[in-house]
């Protein structure tokens, strides 16, 4: 049984980037003049962007529930007993996913979410633990 496991996830070079641009619009604006538009800016990415960054992570609790938290935006809760399958994936589309080195969870009947936790390949031992029934679909090629 997982006591209480936390995965968070894998940053790739997108979440750097983000910050570049928002580090150049913020200087920007403070040698412009523009000292509002700056705090705004500030304030925005410290209350939207930093929480996703910083707080998007993957937790296998005792009682065989994945909790998906991502920010302030997205705080759901899976059955591990419920998912099928798991397949690798890089999708672009929104994901409470900070890399684009990405797995698919299916669960439920047409349920699916896109997740990048750190260490794949432990988190997939994890879950076929509590729940052997799971298919895992590797990479083709």
């Amino acid at each position: 049984m997982v006591s209480k496991k936390v995965y968070p996830s894998k940053k790739g070079f997108i979440v750097y980037v983000l910050f570049a641009i928002l580090l150049i619009i913020e200087i920007s604006y403070f040698f412009n003049g523009l000292y509002l538009s700056a705090i705004l800016c500030l304030g925005l990415t410290g209350v939207i962007v930093f929480p996703i960054v910083f707080n998007t992570c993957y937790s296998l609790n005792n009682d065989d529930i994945l909790n998906i938290k991502c920010g302030f935006f997205m705080n759901t809760n899976i059955p591990i007993a419920s998912i099928k399958k798991i397949e690798p994936t890089h999708t672009i589309l929104s994901a409470p996913a900070l890399s684009f080195d990405r797995i698919e969870l299916f669960y439920g009947k047409y349920d699916s979410v896109v997740i990048s936790p750190v260490n794949q390949a432990d988190f997939i031992a994890e879950l076929k633990n509590i729940n052997p029934a799971i298919e895992y679909i590797t990479k083709a090629g």
